[in-house]
């Protein structure tokens, strides 16, 4: 890393959650567990979507685009932390701390989206039955998706290119187990009134907008699901919703922890474990969610474990 009060960084450390030697060898044992368990989970449910026929059904199809998006969201930061636990080195280069930070934010956001698209699949499927066909047709739901990403893609790349308009200050070291883009701004050397100004908007327009919409669709799934006159047909139509508003809930939880525990305590370190909950424990715990509450994910793994066995 070159010296000097601002000037061309080549290298950043990531600090991580400890710098206690003795933890090292825990938390990579840790961690390597949980990376393994989200790919190995995420991955089942991929490959059940895909070669069970029950599930080919638009809920299904979401569902196995929500798993890769788990295993790419998931893949962005562990396997560098991994490395660096087991070399004992922080260090990442600067290239390579914005290309993480880009497909982090690319992956975060899709997962919002997914989610929204998710939570309409599931309000089309209980308020109007008998349009759902028509309504969530093929065509749809790969735009849907299609539409997802490129605006995960756009923003992503937003992001990454205010970033790069701004100079920072040598030695640069991030209180993180990664390269987050708050962190990012947070260390900059000049203005991010921009930065501060689009985060917040960004914030506010794609993070706020597909809260709002699951909220409504929520609203209308409850309305309807209490106009059912049989106690049976209400848990029916509640459970297959209730998987899905689980992962909601987790997944807009742990990332208001993420920004509560970062400007709120004004403290960098603080929201390193956040930020684990958030980017590592929320993707290792969708399938589980999904596998233990869904008996057709069920059903359909243990057609295709059979099958391999």
């Amino acid at each position: 890393m070159e010296t000097g009060n601002e000037t061309r960084i080549l290298e950043l450390l990531l600090l991580g959650f400890s710098e206690e030697p003795e933890l090292q060898p825990l938390l990579f044992v840790l961690f390597l567990m949980m990376y393994l368990v989200t790919i190995s989970g995420n991955l089942l449910i991929i490959l059940a979507t895909i070669t069970d026929s029950h599930l080919h059904t638009p809920m299904y199809f979401f569902l196995s685009n929500l798993s890769f998006a788990d295993i790419s969201f998931i893949s962005t930061t562990v396997p560098k932390m991994l490395v660096n636990l087991q070399t004992q080195s922080k260090v990442i280069s600067y290239s390579g701390c914005l290309t993480q930070m880009s497909i982090f934010l690319l992956f975060a956001m899709l997962e919002d989206f997914l989610l929204t698209t998710m939570a309409y699949d599931r309000f089309v499927a209980i308020c109007h039955p008998l349009h759902y066909s028509v309504i969530m047709n093929p065509r749809l739901c790969v735009l849907l998706v299609l539409g997802s990403w490129i605006i995960s893609v756009l923003y992503a790349l937003l992001q990454s290119l205010l970033v790069l308009r701004l100079s920072f200050c040598a030695p640069l070291a991030i209180p993180h187990f990664f390269c987050e883009y708050n962190q990012m701004v947070l260390l900059a050397c000049s203005d991010t009134f921009l930065n501060d100004i689009v985060m917040y908007f960004l914030a506010g327009l794609l993070g706020g907008g597909p809260f709002i919409g699951i909220t409504v669709s929520y609203s209308k799934i409850v309305s309807s699901i209490r106009e059912i006159s049989s106690a049976l047909g209400k848990y029916k139509a509640f459970s297959t919703c209730a998987s899905h508003l689980i992962v909601v809930s987790l997944f807009y939880c742990t990332g208001l922890g993420v920004y509560v525990s970062s400007f709120v305590m004004h403290n960098a370190h603080a929201s390193a474990p956040a930020s684990m909950m958030y980017a590592v424990l929320t993707p290792m715990l969708n399938p589980f969610i999904y596998s233990l509450r869904n008996n057709d994910i069920k059903g359909a793994l243990k057609r295709f474990l059979c099958g391999k066995l």
